[in-house]
């Protein structure tokens, strides 16, 4: 009697041992799964940060400060003297064109600009208010859309001298 019950002593025993690495190699291949969906994750969002700070680089590239000359990364404000000549001689070229066919137009009495509404010649003068309503929609709109891009611009420059200090 006393072998039988050292023996199923003996057997519980062994199974338990049996039950604990299997449980400790399930706990594992658990651990190592989460593990990996962590890394999953952070990589995700390491990624969508990273396209991020690339889609804004992007989009600052087309600015018009940028189309000016003016860069402006991690606290520093770099000035191509060379593209804001270009840049302001090409600006420069296109209003003198349209002021010259503005004065042109003036000096002969016409005026012509049927897209915005307003036709004036020898004979007649012709406003269509709904086209001049949307001319003014569309300037509105305009400006609205600079003083932003300024009040941005100026509240970059606050921040990144006020980081220099």
């Amino acid at each position: 009697m006393k072998h039988l019950l050292l023996t199923l002593i003996l057997l519980l025993t062994l199974s338990g041992c049996q039950d604990k690495e299997t449980d400790a190699k399930k706990q594992a291949a658990h651990d190592a799964k989460i593990a990996a969906q962590a890394r999953a994750e952070v990589r995700a969002e390491y990624e969508a940060k990273q396209a991020a700070q690339k889609a804004q680089a992007e989009a600052q590239k087309h600015t018009k400060l940028n189309q000016m000359g003016v860069d402006m990364n991690n606290g520093t404000i770099i000035i191509d003297t060379n593209k804001t000549k270009s840049f302001f001689d090409a600006l420069n070229q296109k209003m003198e064109t349209q002021m010259k066919k503005i004065s042109d137009d003036l000096q002969k009495g016409i005026i012509d600009a049927k897209e915005e509404g307003v036709e004036i010649n020898n004979e007649r003068i012709t406003i269509d208010l709904n086209k001049t309503k949307n001319l003014l929609e569309i300037w509105g709109k305009k400006i609205q859309s600079f003083a932003k891009e300024f009040d941005e611009v100026t509240q970059t420059l606050e921040i990144n001298t006020s980081k220099g200090h």
